[in-house]
């Protein structure tokens, strides 16, 4: 296991045998060099990593130079050179304690696993992984245990005339009922009456932008809207990276630095114009984020799109994502019309959205792991969410009325992006644990 649990738990480090050649190159080198500047990432484990290159090369931590940088520009390396620190044990230790406790929860558990599961001896435990197969289990027997109910909700369409005085069809809600001779009885009910808009109601709404990407948010939406996995979407994102078009990938801040702000507001007031614009900052909702990173950013916001055809489609996601994150709140009317049926006291009611500024959606809508297409009527629909012009008072023609039969059903299986999501809220887990 490598820790001496006897003695404070101290852990005992031996290169491995791939990578004695690494090291024995990396101290010539160092041999060679009047100076050793050590450049690992911002955060335990790049921490950890500058702590044991002192380790094998002989430096001494308490003086050797330490650069940190989010993106591989020379604008930013240049200023990592400017400002050098050194390293910083604290976060070392942090990255110990941790290593430690994976070494002994993953060492302890195995084994039994092994003994009472498995014959291959190929199964194993873990501080993360364990409590990731609990919460897949739980959400299995949740299925299992699932009992569906069914219910009939009421739908008319009805017709009326739009803006530019062209007939259009509109939906309105009505009643559920959990028998069909109820849902039989209120259609009866309902033959030969005659449908009047009773009030309308229209209030103003707003939609803000979503923060900039995170590792897991990355992931998620990468799964929804382009249909990447999690292995995909990381070794395209490192592609990115590595080829100086974003920003350091394994991240859990949603900040920005100023030079970035300024950057995307520049480009928002050249492409869309200054009302568009809106300067945010985020604040993380997950309370034991690091933040060491900035949130993942194109390096370059001129850079609307890449030629690469691999790593476009996840470029331009990030682009649009980070561009929204800074602009302007969309303007919205939400109107509620409710629709009274002179045969009996129900109400039917009729909702519906107009865009009265883009804003932010301009560039950017985000997506959700609950979307899921509604059952509709086919036809020459009014586009779903919008509403003709209606008044009180106002008879509206009914075109059908029906009773649609529908079926609770329970919580979908975890994908890989919705299992990173619920693991983030529970606090479980890295960027680096998310990333493959």
């Amino acid at each position: 296991m490598g820790i001496d649990v006897q003695n404070g738990f101290r852990p005992h480090y031996k290169v491995s045998d791939d990578k004695l050649k690494v090291v024995s190159d990396l101290k010539s080198l160092a041999r060679k060099s009047g100076e050793v500047w050590l450049a690992t990432d911002e955060d335990r484990e790049g921490e950890a990593i500058s702590w044991h290159l002192c380790e094998v090369l002989g430096l001494d931590p308490r003086t050797t130079k330490r650069i940190v940088f989010h993106e591989i520009t020379k604008p930013a390396i240049l200023g990592a050179v400017q400002n050098p620190r050194t390293v910083n044990m604290d976060l070392v230790n942090a990255q110990q304690a941790r290593r430690v406790l994976d070494r002994i929860v993953g060492f302890e558990l195995s084994p039994v696993l092994w003994r009472k599961m498995s014959m291959k001896n190929n199964l194993s435990a873990g501080r993360v992984q364990s409590v990731a197969v609990r919460i897949i289990v739980e959400r299995e027997r949740e299925i299992n245990a699932f009992s569906a109910q069914s219910s009939f909700k009421v739908e008319a369409l009805f017709t009326a005339n739009d803006a530019a005085g062209r007939p259009v069809n509109f939906k309105a809600d009505g009643s559920k009922f959990t028998k069909a001779e109820d849902a039989e009885a209120f259609l009866e009910s309902c033959k030969g009456a005659n449908y009047t808009v009773k009030d309308i109601q229209v209030k103003p709404t707003r939609r803000s932008p979503a923060a900039p990407f995170t590792t897991s948010t990355l992931q998620q939406e990468a799964s929804r809207k382009l249909g990447y996995g999690v292995a995909r979407t990381m070794l395209l994102a490192q592609k990115l990276y590595e080829s100086g078009l974003i920003s350091y990938m394994r991240t859990d801040s949603v900040n920005l630095s100023d030079t970035a702000r300024g950057d995307i507001q520049a480009a928002v007031n050249s492409m869309y114009g200054e009302r568009y614009h809106q300067h945010r900052r985020y604040k993380n909702k997950n309370e034991s984020a690091q933040e060491a990173h900035e949130a993942i950013r194109p390096t370059y916001m001129q850079t609307t799109t890449i030629d690469d055809p691999d790593t476009r489609r996840l470029y331009e996601l990030i682009w649009k994502r980070t561009m929204a994150s800074q602009m302007a709140d969309a303007e919205l009317e939400k109107t509620i019309a409710k629709i009274g049926i002179s045969t009996n006291n129900a109400e039917l009611q009729a909702e519906g959205e107009v865009l009265k500024f883009e804003g932010f959606m301009k560039v950017y809508r985000e997506s959700s792991d609950d979307e899921s297409e509604e059952e509709g009527t086919p036809g020459d629909e009014q586009k779903e969410g919008m509403l003709p012009p209606l008044r009180p008072g106002q008879q509206l023609p009914l075109r059908a009325m029906s009773a649609i039969e529908r079926y609770t059903r329970p919580l979908p299986r975890y994908t890989e992006a919705s299992l990173v999501k619920k693991l983030e809220e529970l606090g479980i887990g890295r960027p680096s644990t998310y990333a493959p």
